[in-house]
């Protein structure tokens, strides 16, 4: 009986031993299946392009000053109000305006909105598709953000039509959603290719000024006249593992901050009629003090995600007094934010801003060069400026290896978005058919922008 026993137990051990190799062969597959399945696919900048319009765009201080006489609904204290902010405004003598703008009389109409539309897009995409070889039927999801010009059909619908892609293509148009728009963007667009496998996913950035000039005399909506100007950028994303060689940077983290439940900052920026009537986008006086508070709330969910340990600790300290220990005084801890990153492309939307942020962040005029100069050159183009400013950067041939590239910008709602790129390979200074914005001029940068430029003819 016991030899029995023996033999039977000697026949079952191999048998459990298989069993037991099998059961863990299965869960290795299982895990290996699972872990491929719910994993965020890395998703890749291929490239980008910036619009840059001809020379019979220019719009130099004294052209602008020209054109802004031209309507008869201003008066002399609002024109010298827009000749002083334009004076301040950072901005040079080559920035871009639409020709319905520049033309006389000035033509704002429907038509020409869609010529100025058209213009910025139709070229930056164009752009993208020679630079990257990538043929227009081969993306699978378009995104196109303009804040305020929304036509029927749609901005994405026009693209699709222009490059003639194929019927399955995702299709998105952004609007009202400000200067910060083109990140909010980048962020549905890498949210898409978490879902969708094997594509590529266009994001197109503009603003449109043709039916967005104020012609009243509201002085918080004459700011707008005086800094915004013409400009658009592409930007291709790709999900496709094999892409990783060819792109120049991965997308790290996406940081929203909406502070559109506080009600000063929801009006803080608006589209909105004046006491007789006339549209116009009016800045609120608190607008500086609501893009402080918006910016803290972003880094302060960034600055985790970044920063190394030893800035963390710091910053948690300063936390703890005030805090926890209720300690008066206590001044705030600025996280050194130069440690997270190499390279700084802040939204180029005024001078202003760009003097706070600076303060605020403890950035180095070399950190700041690339929005100062974007500033200067092209002016406030809107969400597509951190394309001007990175396209910058990269005709200076400073993007290396392994770079930290943070964009942060602000719209209205009141909304501060941030984006974190680390550069696949370094991007050398580019060759004349490369496309870069700057490319025919970059020698010539940096500059020194005057504290306050004056009018070459009043």
């Amino acid at each position: 009986m016991v030899g029995n026993t023996t033999k039977f137990t000697n026949f079952l051990e191999p048998l459990f031993s298989q069993l037991t190799g099998l059961l863990c062969l299965a869960i290795l597959i299982s895990i290996i299946i699972i872990h491929h399945a719910t994993r965020r696919r890395p998703v890749y900048l291929f490239d980008f392009a910036c619009f840059k319009p001809g020379d019979s765009h220019k719009c130099t201080r004294e052209t602008f000053f020209r054109q802004m006489r031209l309507p008869g609904t201003f008066t002399e204290e609002s024109l010298a109000f827009q000749v002083k902010m334009l004076e301040r405004s950072g901005l040079g003598e080559s920035t871009y305006a639409p020709s319905s703008l520049l033309s006389v009389p000035m033509n704002s109409c429907m038509a020409e909105a869609r010529k100025e539309a058209m213009d910025a897009v139709f070229s930056s995409v164009e752009l993208l598709l020679i630079k990257t070889g990538v043929n227009a039927s081969d993306i699978g999801i378009v995104i196109v953000n303009c804040s305020l010009f929304n036509p029927t059909p749609s901005l994405s619908a026009m693209v699709i039509n222009r490059f003639g892609m194929r019927e399955g293509v995702m299709s998105y148009s952004l609007g009202g959603m400000g200067c910060s728009a083109g990140l909010i963007a980048i962020d549905l667009a890498k949210q898409l290719l978490q879902v969708h496998k094997s594509t590529y996913a266009m994001v197109v950035s503009t603003e449109n000024m043709t039916l967005n000039g104020y012609m009243g005399n509201n002085r918080s909506m004459l700011v707008t006249n005086s800094i915004f100007r013409m400009g658009g950028a592409a930007v291709l994303l790709s999900n496709i593992p094999a892409d990783r060689r060819r792109s120049k940077y991965e997308l790290v983290h996406t940081v929203r901050t909406h502070k559109g439940a506080d009600s000063r900052s929801y009006g803080c920026v608006s589209q909105e009629e004046d006491a007789d009537g006339t549209v116009g986008v009016a800045l609120s006086k608190d607008l500086m003090a609501v893009a402080g508070e918006a910016l803290k709330d972003n880094i302060t969910t960034l600055g985790p995600l970044v920063l190394p340990l030893s800035e963390q600790f710091l910053f948690l300290i300063t936390i703890l007094k005030k805090k926890v220990f209720l300690m008066s005084g206590v001044k705030p801890y600025i996280p050194n934010f130069t440690r997270a990153f190499e390279h700084f492309c802040i939204h180029a939307g005024g001078r202003a801003v760009l003097d706070q942020l600076e303060r605020s962040l403890g950035l180095s005029e070399w950190h700041m060069e690339p929005s100062r100069m974007t500033l200067y050159r092209f002016g406030n183009t809107s969400s597509s400026s951190l394309w001007y400013e990175l396209a910058y950067a990269e005709a200076k041939g400073r993007i290396c290896r392994g770079d930290r590239v943070w964009q942060i910008a602000f719209g209205s709602g009141f909304k501060c978005n941030s984006a974190v790129w680390r550069a696949l390979r370094a991007v050398p200074p580019p060759a004349k058919s490369n496309h870069n914005p700057w490319m025919d001029e970059i020698g010539g940068f940096p500059v020194v922008v005057p504290k306050v430029a004056t009018l070459a003819s009043k």
